[in-house]
């Protein structure tokens, strides 16, 4: 008998001993007898550190994912400037920018087997060269749709799924009661990465042209990233494992989670891609627009931390719900009003912390839930079902907005599209509550 068909029968028995649990082969439907989740991981987390060298690569981790976040999130700085030189439209440009997140789910699968074979230090390495390179090529691309799908969407598409994996394994390394507190740390950083580049990208577009905009980005990439992937070090070696542990699928814990996660990324990247635009619709300016999304990535990086340290306070699903609701509430409700910079400002602030508190908070509820070993294969496999969002939730916004009216609509031209969005995270939402109550119809445990 493996280990692992050892742990998994232990792990049914203790369940079915739990009053009120299911028994049989249903082990991953059941929840264990304590409030904390984190206790059906299996038996040597308890080794877990909690901090020392593991603050380190949590730096490493940080200063990676300031990169990969940032300036995934600030592509609606570019692609407005690139609307008004008359490169493409925003539905076009805005799956530039989708196809370079997207990947990340394309990949996700391949680099949860190359990590556990290559390293979490040397798939880092790999990625942030990738994703500088991709951002210096794509500055003599600027003028072409076909080269930028390229260079900003195949290239940085590639490092950023690596940088992604690299960034999700580690922390659960190290980290087990402040779990939570780490992953928001090290997600925290892109978020302040998205504000800081947003606004320095506003700038060197003023000044030099999005050609330099890019390169310069690109060799600050590769001169920050490169000495961060080296202080990344596993404290062990993620488990062998297969592309694809089929079985998981027989979960429904699992496959709720994972069909969450798909309706849950259409709508994660709409508004940082489009508030650029919709300043101009209300008729503030492009510099305005670069605020907004700076806004919105700090805010981002407050929810990372906030919602990171909730969970180990609520549990990791209760967070996932509130971040889930939080967006589709301000969708719903504050955008579609926010015609003047003051309620814009609130939107952009509320949807900020809950869009990346989901971001936190996911790689906390998937190691909670599959523990350490299981980790790498249980989230490459839920970030592949990412996939069609993050490739179609901005275009299929954009192709709303063109179809109501473009930019020159105004504010309801956008509206279609804010309802949209709004609806799909109502609806990721109601899946996660649907895991959440079958685990335990208890409100208050913890989760």
């Amino acid at each position: 008998m493996s280990t692992d068909q050892f742990e998994l029968r232990e792990t049914s028995r203790r369940l079915s001993l739990s009053p009120g649990q299911t028994t049989g082969n249903e082990f991953e439907d059941s929840s264990p007898a304590t409030a904390d989740p984190n206790a059906t991981t299996a038996t040597h987390e308890t080794t877990v550190p909690d901090g020392g060298y593991g603050w380190i690569a949590v730096f490493g981790c940080s200063v990676i994912t300031w990169w990969f976040v940032g300036t995934t999130y600030s592509w609606g700085v570019i692609q407005a400037a690139l609307v008004d030189a008359g490169v493409s439209e925003a539905s076009t440009l805005s799956f530039v920018g989708s196809l370079t997140v997207a990947c990340i789910a394309f990949l996700a699968v391949i680099n949860a087997r190359i990590v556990s074979g290559l390293g979490a230090q040397k798939l880092g390495f790999l990625g942030v060269t990738l994703l500088g390179l991709g951002e210096i090529l794509a500055g003599f691309a600027v003028n072409n749709v076909g080269a930028l799908f390229a260079t900003v969407g195949v290239v940085m598409g590639v490092g950023t799924s690596m940088c992604f994996m690299t960034v999700s394994v580690i922390p659960a390394q190290y980290f087990l009661r402040k779990r939570g507190l780490a992953n928001g740390v090290v997600f925290a950083a892109g978020g302040l990465g998205g504000a800081a580049i947003s606004l320095v990208m506003e700038r060197l577009l003023d000044r030099l042209g999005p050609a330099w905009a890019l390169r310069i980005i690109g060799f600050l990439t590769l001169a920050t990233g490169l000495p961060a992937a080296s202080l990344i070090r596993e404290r062990m070696p993620a488990k062998r494992t297969t592309f694809v542990e089929w079985r998981l699928f027989t979960s429904l814990k699992f496959d709720l989670l994972f069909l969450s996660g798909i309706i849950a990324t259409f709508p994660l990247f709409v508004p940082p891609f489009f508030l650029p635009l919709y300043c101009q619709s209300i008729a503030l300016k492009p510099s305005v627009g670069a605020a907004m999304v700076a806004i919105f990535n700090f805010s981002g990086a407050m929810g990372r931390i906030g919602f990171g340290l909730l969970c180990d306070f609520i549990g990791p699903l209760n967070v996932l719900f509130v971040t889930l609701l939080l967006a589709g509430i301000s969708m719903l409700v504050l955008w579609p009003f926010s015609n003047t910079l003051v309620p814009l400002v609130i939107f952009t602030i509320w949807n900020g912390l809950a869009s990346g508190g989901f971001f936190a908070v996911m790689p906390t509820v998937v190691g909670s839930v599959f523990g350490n070993q299981k980790m790498p294969i249980a989230m490459g496999m839920i970030v592949t079902g990412w996939a069609g969002g993050y490739l179609m939730g901005g275009p299929i916004a954009g192709y709303m907005l063109a179809r109501f009216g473009g930019v020159e609509g105004g504010v309801a031209a956008f509206r279609p599209a804010m309802y949209y969005a709004g609806s799909m995270s109502l609806g990721a939402a109601v899946l996660v509550a649907l895991m959440r109550f079958r685990m335990a119809p208890t409100i208050l445990r913890k989760l």
